[in-house]
């Protein structure tokens, strides 16, 4: 096992001044999470599918599997970037810099998304998606900085997942009591984690008044999920073969998977709580999804033409409508945030919003709520994918 740690070691710190090659499959994956992200968010109307929303509390949807898969491939892109940009001989302190000045951009970012077009600080929120990627971007880039090693961050994500758990299940929380002996351990509105934003932020700033679906504990274990990332990073930054490292991100995942499973029984999986056993089981699953991206599109290929230059980049056929999103992703996801907030907040009538109003649309021809939410949201989607392609087509990248 030493002697495994070791070339993994060794491998790792070889690489790390080489520019690293951009893997097609982790761009299509994340316009596969954006574009799925974008669709299950703007679902609108009485009754969506289930599998296309959160779940409401305890258990696990599809839906529930895209913040964290997106937050995985922030770990991912953490060790790339900074390989590349290694590469070009910036020093670590110039790569402190870039990551402090990224993600404090990501976090405005996520205030004006969260609070566009009103922003009354009355009832800002400060939590959210953006503001979430960009404090896990700044920590583990940092210890990546301090460190490019694997052991330290493995010792950390557990220690994330297990301290976490510790907070939830031991701290007694004030007008509720002890969890597991007077309330559930994950008990919606007694939870450590809520008492704590309510105590923090108050009601008026947090999404669902009573908790916040990205609040400041559960951010520990969110920490976990892109130091997950990091270390898979890492491992496609070694020198072993393709099909080695697709077998060992496919393997590790189905022990996540597992592991968050069996976990489950005495700390449920919990989106809105981010609990250790949610962390463990979406990525797990995160994982599975790129060994079988990574299958698809860097092993067997399919769907890629490459040119026959050279030094040309391959030309992704059947993916573009995925790199759209993939390639801008941040840019995307704005364009869905802001638009959303138009719609909902352009009155035609008195107590009406365009949004309900282009629903109604729908509904009047589908007649089917589910139906209804899918057909408008997937137009919705499309609409973003054409803003955001003049981009794409003119190689105009939103780079923090």
């Amino acid at each position: 096992m030493s002697e495994i740690a070791r070339t993994i070691d060794s491998d790792v710190v070889s690489t790390t001044i080489s520019k690293p090659k951009r893997m097609l499959s982790l761009d299509v994956l994340r316009g596969l999470t954006i574009g799925f992200m974008i669709l299950v968010n703007n679902q609108t109307g009485g009754g969506p599918f289930h599998p296309l929303t959160h779940a409401k509390w305890n258990g696990f949807t599809p839906t529930d599997l895209v913040f964290p898969t997106f937050l995985f491939l922030v770990g991912i892109s953490t060790v790339l970037s900074t390989a590349a940009r290694k590469a070009k001989g910036e020093s670590s302190m110039t790569l402190f810099l870039h990551t402090l000045r990224r993600a404090a951009l990501l976090f405005v970012f996520g205030l004006v998304v969260n609070n566009f077009p009103f922003f009354h600080i009355h009832t800002a929120r400060i939590y959210g998606v953006l503001p979430r990627i960009a404090i896990c971007y700044l920590i583990v880039a940092t210890l990546y900085l301090i460190s490019p090693t694997w052991k330290d961050k493995v010792v950390i994500a557990v220690a994330c997942l297990v301290g976490y758990w510790a907070l939830m299940r031991f701290v007694p929380v004030p007008g509720f009591g002890v969890p597991t002996h007077d309330i559930p351990i994950n008990d919606m509105n007694g939870n450590l984690t809520a008492y704590i934003d309510r105590h923090i932020f108050g009601a008026s700033h947090l999404y669902e008044k009573v908790r916040d679906p990205e609040g400041l504990l559960s951010t520990i274990p969110s920490i976990a999920t892109t130091l997950f990332g990091l270390l898979t990073g890492l491992w496609l930054r070694t020198k072993r073969a393709m099909e080695v490292k697709m077998s060992g991100i496919a393997i590790a995942g189905t022990l996540m998977v597992c592991a968050g499973a069996a976990w489950n029984f005495s700390f449920p999986i919990n989106k809105k709580l981010w609990t250790s056993s949610f962390a463990l089981f979406a990525g797990g699953w995160s994982l599975l999804l790129l060994a079988l991206a990574i299958y698809i599109i860097d092993v067997r290929r399919i769907g890629r033409a490459d040119v026959t230059r050279a030094d040309a980049p391959e030309h992704p056929t059947i993916y573009k409508p995925l790199l759209v999103f993939g390639t801008n992703a941040i840019l995307a996801y704005m364009v869905s945030e802001l638009g959303d907030s138009i719609l909902h907040n352009i009155h035609p009538a008195p107590g009406d919003t365009l949004k309900k109003m282009l629903y109604r649309a729908v509904f009047s021809v589908v007649h089917h709520t589910g139906f209804a939410a899918l057909i408008y949201s997937l137009v919705f989607t499309l609409v973003c994918w054409l803003i955001v392609y003049p981009f794409y087509r003119k190689r105009i990248f939103l780079k923090i």
